[in-house]
């Protein structure tokens, strides 16, 4: 019966689409959020009026609108660790890794794809699961990272303590600095760029530190 309905609901409406992706539908979500607006605000049929189709037609792709927020999540987080990662690969020293690594953050921050807004702003207003979908993407950079710090301090012979705590300290204060930045000028980028990069390095010498401390 369901599939009947939307088909005479296409028919009625010849200008809305008779098959949608979930491309389509996180797209079209994406175009909803703003800078004062978060995906757990959107109702289904704002999203489906955005794409184009009949409201019955969103359920073939998702169960509702939580499910849409969580995959965009996992969209948001897997798009940002790709560009995250290259950036630190392809810079040569320790310093210009963390810069490097805070330019690409800045830089999708701004993308006209706002897919980083719904990472940051998710975590604070959405659902329970929308929270424990950010957990997860949160939980994989801290994870990528801390391997990188470990291989680092092995390169450089400069121990960490705690790489782990260091990895986590520095994943969230990226990104709760980015949540303040998306209500401020791009203008002032350079300026954040510079004090996030000061405070990871103190995280990182206060580490080394107490790494030789504990040797002793």
């Amino acid at each position: 019966m369901s599939q009947r309905i939307t088909d005479i609901d296409v028919d009625i409406h010849p200008g809305r689409k008779a098959t949608i992706s979930r491309e389509d539908l996180i797209a079209a979500a994406l175009k909803l959020i703003g800078p004062h607006r978060s995906v757990s605000s959107l109702s289904l049929r704002e999203v489906a009026r955005e794409a184009g189709i009949a409201p019955n037609s969103f359920y073939r792709q998702f169960r509702d609108t939580d499910e849409l927020a969580v995959a965009l999540i996992d969209l948001a987080g897997q798009s940002l660790r790709k560009i995250v990662g290259e950036a630190r690969h392809r810079a040569a020293t320790r310093r210009s890794i963390v810069r490097s690594s805070l330019e690409a953050f800045m830089e999708q921050l701004r993308a006209d794809d706002k897919l980083l807004h719904v990472l940051l702003r998710e975590g604070t207003v959405g659902s329970d699961a929308f929270k424990r979908a950010v957990d997860r993407e949160l939980s994989f950079f801290e994870e990528e990272l801390r391997v990188d710090l470990i291989r680092l301090a092995a390169q450089d012979q400069m121990p960490l303590y705690e790489p782990a705590v260091v990895a986590r300290s520095i994943t969230r204060l990226v990104f709760a600095m980015g949540a303040s930045a998306m209500d401020m000028p791009r203008a002032r980028d350079p300026e954040l760029i510079e004090e996030m990069s000061t405070m990871i390095r103190i995280i990182l010498a206060g580490s080394r530190a107490l790494a030789q401390t504990t040797k002793r």
